[in-house]
């Protein structure tokens, strides 16, 4: 391994989708991937698998669904289980994130843009990992 800090794969977790987004090689901007459409569980981690491959990821941080006070609920237990499920399976460390305003701000950002309605459905996801990663590049600033 080179001098570079370890990549960070972002996801945020839905029923339908999971919205993906690495650090770039410098560890200072998330950059967005394409969107996994959810099959199954072996499926799943098959492709998640093939970017902390290609990607030499070594840190997983999951979007962790809190209600508005903070308190968490049956999404967030779910959350739990596949965080833990991805640390077993790929022996990489997961970090579960806050992820309570990313959905509504990628929303915002993306109603900004000329993006059709049928294409912004797609780019939600991918850009609420973006804001999760963001954040939490941020918040844990190496150096």
């Amino acid at each position: 391994m080179t001098g570079q800090p370890p990549r960070v794969l972002a996801l945020d977790v839905g029923s339908k989708r999971i919205g993906v987004a690495v650090s770039d090689l410098l560890g200072v901007t998330a950059q967005g991937l394409d969107t996994i459409q959810r099959q199954n569980k072996r499926k799943d981690l098959e492709a998640l698998g093939r970017l902390l491959k290609e990607y030499e990821v070594r840190e997983v941080v999951v979007g962790l669904p809190l209600r508005l006070s903070g308190a968490e609920g049956t999404q967030s237990e779910k959350m739990r289980r596949f965080a833990a499920d991805l640390e077993v399976h790929f022996g990489v460390t997961v970090h579960l994130w806050d992820e309570r305003w990313t959905s509504t701000e990628a929303n915002r950002l993306l109603r900004e843009t000329e993006l059709s309605i049928e294409k912004r459905g797609r780019a939600v996801d991918r850009m609420a990992a973006i804001l999760i990663l963001q954040s939490w590049m941020e918040a844990n600033k190496r150096g």
